[in-house]
């Protein structure tokens, strides 16, 4: 099992960076959304599954948090600890969930909105997913609507 650690994130990559800089140097910059802080509580090997790896996951979405789109390649599920989210893949309604709420996401699902519904409360998630080993926890898509459910 490897330690537990923290870390910002948001789950774009450097071609998110660069957009952001060009949609800056063209005079249209868009307003900074604060970043969830990802704790990784569990990584392990699943030996039932060969080459498989479950990871448990403590999401912190800040007031007005979002993330950007993305998706997982990985069967995931997500449990609201606390505060009010809102979650929607491409192809499916926005949920607003609270404590208690739950959420799936399958490994072809891109993930087009993941957002603190409030201004003013954190909320606090937990996530176990079961991924290839090795590979990213999160992969960026291009846009909002670029990616959908296959």
């Amino acid at each position: 099992m490897k330690s537990t650690s923290t870390r910002s994130v948001t789950t774009g990559t450097a071609l998110a960076g660069l957009a952001a800089a060009a949609v800056s140097l063209a005079g249209d910059a868009a307003p900074t959304v604060p970043a969830a802080a990802v704790t990784t509580l569990m990584q392990q090997e699943l030996t039932d599954l060969p080459g498989k790896e479950g990871v448990l996951l403590r999401v912190e979405y800040p007031p007005g948090g979002a993330s950007r789109p993305h998706r997982h390649a990985a069967d995931v599920m997500v449990y609201v600890l606390e505060g009010e989210v809102i979650m929607q893949v491409a192809g499916q309604p926005a949920r607003t969930l609270g404590p208690g709420g739950t959420f799936f996401e399958g490994p072809a699902d891109v993930h087009v909105r993941s957002a603190n519904a409030s201004g003013s409360v954190p909320a606090k998630l937990l996530v176990f997913m079961v991924k290839d080993r090795g590979r990213p926890e999160s992969l960026p898509v291009a846009a909002p609507g670029a990616g959908e459910r296959r």
